[in-house]
Formats: structure tokens, C-alpha cells, sequence
């Protein structure tokens, strides 16, 4: 097992392609970041492969910094943009907004997402411009923390169950604030028992001698 501190920029498979190639061995990650996305992702490399499943469940924290005014079709700052809005938003307003996400919540993913339609990936459909409707899920929000505002940014910490999607977190939220909101940095720090601070760059492993 590897635990990379992802860069943002390469798919999930780009990285576990890249380490295969260095390693020379059978590799697969446990659970995909988007290209935005930095942080913690386990990779399993012979015959730990095989027990992929066995992270599939585990709970998940993120870092986020998200924009308010601002929609997007992927809800993040990648997408295409949908509407802009200028209305102001105050920190008790958004404080407000948060305490509805908590617990056990019905979320939907993401339009452009890896979510499987009738055999085909989300993001695949959309990209073709075909309307997609995701059912929701149900996802838990153990713990949700304001660590900075200052409009039009705001920067949240959260432990999530697995399946969460926190670009439909920041975009519930815009939607419920009226202003629409996109994710402009996201960095997942732990995966079940394991944290981004054990976990080595991509840089560091690629670069360490065969």
C-alpha cells in the first residue's frame, strides 16, 4: 500500500498509470480524486489489489475553499460557468445554511461525475450534452467546520461517510443561500485511519531510484 499526497492536475488513474510504470507491478487506487482535487489517495500496488473493496467504505475528511456567486456545470472552477449572482452573503447567513447539513443526508452527485447511468459513467454523458438524472443517496455528515470567511470565499473541514461528493456539499449550499457557490480547491486529508501528513508526493515516489 502507497499513500500519495495527490497534485492537482492528473486523473486518479493517471497517477496510479504513473506508479505502475515505476514499480513494474499490478497497481489501483481505492477511491477517485477529481484533477482539481489534491491529497490523500491509496494506492495498492501486487497482490493488495485485491482488497480494494475493503477501503470503499471508509469514512473521508476534506479541505475545501468554495466562491459564492458563482455556478458552474461541474460545480467547480473547471466548469463551464451558468449564471453569476452579486448578492452578498454574511457569515451567520452561511453559518445558518450549514447547520441544515449535518447527520444523514439525501445528496445528489454531481452531474459530471464517475456515478454510473444505465452502464455509462455520468461525466461521459454529460460531456456529450446529454441530460443526466442522478438519483440521490444517502451520505453522512459527521462533522462540518466554518474555518474561514470572507466574502466571496469561505473555507470548510468536514469528516463525511463514503460516496459523498463535496461539490454537491458547496453547491447545496449555493443553492439554499440563493447565490450560487463553486469549489475553487479541495484537499482530502484522511481516508479511514490513514492521513495525508503519512502519505509522500507523487514527485518523491516517481523519483526515488529503481
Amino acid at each position: 500500500m502507497l499513500l500519495v499526497d495527490k497534485p492537482q492536475g492528473p486523473t486518479s488513474s493517471r497517477v496510479v498509470e504513473l506508479i505502475r510504470r515505476k514499480l513494474k507491478v499490478r497497481t489501483g487506487h481505492t477511491g477517485t480524486l477529481d484533477p482539481l482535487a489534491t491529497g490523500l489517495l491509496v494506492v495498492l500496488t501486487g497482490k493488495g489489489t485485491k482488497e480494494a473493496s475493503s477501503f470503499l467504505h471508509l469514512d473521508k475528511s476534506y479541505e475545501v475553499k468554495a466562491t459564492l456567486g458563482v455556478e458552474t456545470d461541474t460545480y467547480d472552477r473547471q466548469g463551464r460557468v451558468l449564471q453569476r449572482n452579486d448578492n452578498e452573503v454574511t457569515r451567520h447567513e452561511l453559518e445558518e445554511v450549514l447547520k441544515e447539513f449535518h447527520g444523514d443526508i439525501w445528496q445528489v452527485p454531481p452531474p459530471f461525475s464517475a456515478k454510473k447511468i444505465e452502464g455509462r459513467k455520468a461525466y461521459e454523458l454529460a460531456r456529450r450534452g446529454v441530460s443526466v438524472k442522478i438519483p440521490p443517496q444517502k451520505v453522512s455528515i459527521h462533522s462540518l467546520e466554518l474555518r474561514e470567511f470572507q466574502f466571496p470565499s469561505f473555507t470548510l473541514a468536514c469528516d463525511v461517510s463514503s460516496g459523498f461528493y463535496v461539490r454537491s456539499l458547496v453547491h447545496d449550499i449555493g443553492e439554499k443561500l440563493r447565490t450560487g457557490a463553486m469549489v475553487a480547491e479541495v484537499r482530502r486529508t484522511r481516508v479511514g485511519p490513514y492521513r495525508v501528513e503519512e502519505a509522500r508526493t507523487l514527485e518523491e515516489i516517481l523519483s526515488e531510484p529503481g
